[in-house]
């Protein structure tokens, strides 16, 4: 073995019994993380496909504008907030028994918005899917608690792996779906999906036996979601109401009271949901913070690019408005105009648009990404193994950083087969990312804690992508594409919904980039990590 690489530590005997399942054959071992990585990763499938879908719904939502992007914050606000009270009662109760919890919330979840059209009521279904994001951070602490030690690290880049199988499921079978049905399709596949794997999950996996004598704080759970709603409610309609404004700066100010007075209550409480000792070590709270920063740019693209390559062209859209036009013409003055005394100038034009179909948007460019992170997950597991998480996690930031970058960029010179590239390279970044961080974590937090810890790492991911999607939803909706018509010297403006500025892209993706080199240079200079990860059983005590 070279003396150049870091190895792995030798295996430690466990300290408390958590079920590890150290005498299993190699096969069960496959099952038994098949079985977990695929009930978790409903979370990034269902994000995945209701994302590329967002263009379609607006079908059936068109007067909610721009804010049709809260189908996706919602699960990032509701995952913050339940995530870490269900990691903690995962600790307390049994972490498979919640695992489960999770996916029957999920599917009642996609029933409700398989069978409703209205607006509030599909929100409250998409609020019981965010439930799904709990399952994935409860899915770190079975793979903790029950897989042999040496496995840990790779066993939990194949939770990356999974993301990626479901990066190529998610935009295929959503597409198919959608073409040939309707989205409400995707909810009864979603639903369908979880409900055929949990009896799996039941027979094949095993309950951790770790348990911890605690509860949880009432009040806490309250001022958390209360205080992210509001937050998040000023950055998204900050734009539309004014920035500036005194009663917009009450809900900032007010969410942000909130948050500081849950922290507060959490240092007081005997029983907090966070354990705030934990939370502020460096170890974790660094982490923490670095994950926080580098989800924003992936959460952004994810949206972003299904939703460009979706719209129609300039040419297309003109057509379209021309048509509306005449037919309008037609219904009012019984009259049949030709289309050359129709004119439509585009204010502000725009460069992107492919017209795609959901699922032409997965054959050319939705699926590569989650081909590339298949692979590379499991290779970012390996150099946790080998040489931490840091490493990784560095890698991560410099690949999605460049992306960022070019996406900005190509947003004004847009081409599809310039974002085949840049989905490929997005595959690369978030692969060794969720490879890296869930390594961090468990590297950072005793056994006992790791139900919690995962269940803080929820919250910080979900408040990150939750806020990207919020800033980046307010940066279109200040460049809306209106068509100024005129028809035979009478002159109109139209505004085009759910059609925006190249501008609003571009500056979306320059800030979102910002976000994740703020995450690189915390990543080169965190001293955690640097150490082959254990699996959790070399946690220092301090």
């Amino acid at each position: 073995m070279s003396t150049l690489s870091p190895s792995p530590p030798p295996e430690q005997a466990d300290p408390v019994d958590t079920g590890r399942l150290d005498g299993a054959s190699p096969a069960r071992l496959i099952v038994v993380l098949a079985a977990i990585v695929l009930y978790s990763e409903i979370a990034s499938i269902q994000y995945i496909m209701v994302g590329a879908a967002l263009q379609k719904l607006t079908k059936t939502f068109a007067s909610v504008g721009g804010n049709i992007t809260w189908a996706m914050i919602i699960i990032g606000l509701i995952g913050a907030a339940a995530t870490p009270l269900l990691g903690k009662l995962s600790d307390i109760f049994g972490k498979k028994r919640f695992f489960l919890i999770c996916g029957v919330l999920f599917i009642a979840g996609c029933l409700v918005d398989a069978l409703t059209s209205d607006w509030t009521v599909f929100l409250i279904g998409r609020g019981l899917q965010a439930f799904a994001i709990a399952s994935q951070m409860i899915a770190y602490g079975l793979i903790r608690d029950l897989m042999p030690r040496k496995y840990i690290p790779i066993g939990l880049g194949a939770t990356a792996a999974g993301i990626g199988f479901g990066s190529i499921l998610a935009p295929l079978l959503g597409g198919w779906l959608v073409d040939n049905f309707d989205w409400r399709a995707m909810f009864w596949f979603l639903g369908g999906f979880v409900l055929l794997m949990t009896p799996i999950v039941m027979f094949f996996v095993p309950e951790s036996k770790l348990r911890v004598k605690d509860r949880f704080d009432p009040i806490g759970a309250v001022l958390l979601p209360v205080g992210l709603l509001l937050t998040l409610l000023y950055l998204d309609k900050g734009q539309d109401w004014g920035w500036g404004r005194i009663t917009s700066y009450g809900y900032l100010v007010g969410g942000l009271a909130l948050l500081a007075l849950f922290f507060v209550v959490e240092t007081r409480v005997s029983r907090p949901i966070m354990d705030m000792k934990l939370l502020l070590h460096p170890r974790v709270s660094i982490t923490l913070v670095m994950a926080m920063f580098g989800t924003m740019l992936i959460a952004s693209e994810s949206f972003a690019l299904g939703y460009m390559t979706q719209t129609p062209n300039a040419a297309q859209l003109k057509e379209t408005v021309v048509g509306g036009v005449l037919a309008q013409a037609k219904q009012t003055t019984g009259i049949s105009l030709p289309p050359s005394v129709v004119h439509v100038v585009l204010d502000p034009g725009y460069g992107y648009g492919s017209g795609f179909s959901l699922l032409q948007y997965a054959l050319h460019i939705g699926v590569w990404s989650g081909v590339v992170a298949l692979i590379v997950g499991p290779l970012g597991g390996y150099l946790a193994r080998r040489f931490g998480g840091r490493l990784p996690a560095v890698i991560a930031f410099v690949v999605i950083s460049v992306m960022g970058v070019a996406f900005a960029l190509a947003s004004t010179h847009y081409t599809w087969q310039l974002f085949f590239a840049l989905a490929v390279l997005t595959g690369v970044g978030f692969a060794l990312f969720y490879a890296a961080v869930p390594n961090l974590l468990v590297e950072a937090v005793p056994a006992e804690q790791q139900g919690i810890s995962a269940g803080m790492l929820g919250v910080v991911l979900n408040i990150g992508a939750a806020v990207a999607l919020a800033v980046f939803t307010a940066l279109l909706n200040a460049n809306p594409v209106k068509a100024r018509i005129d028809v035979l010297g009478h002159a109109a403006v139209q505004p085009i919904p759910q059609v925006f500025g190249d501008h609003g892209y571009a500056a979306g993706f320059w800030v979102m980039t910002g976000c994740t080199v703020v995450a690189l240079v915390i990543a080169l200079f965190m001293r955690h990590g640097r150490k082959p990860a254990t699996g959790g059983a070399d946690v220092p005590a301090d």
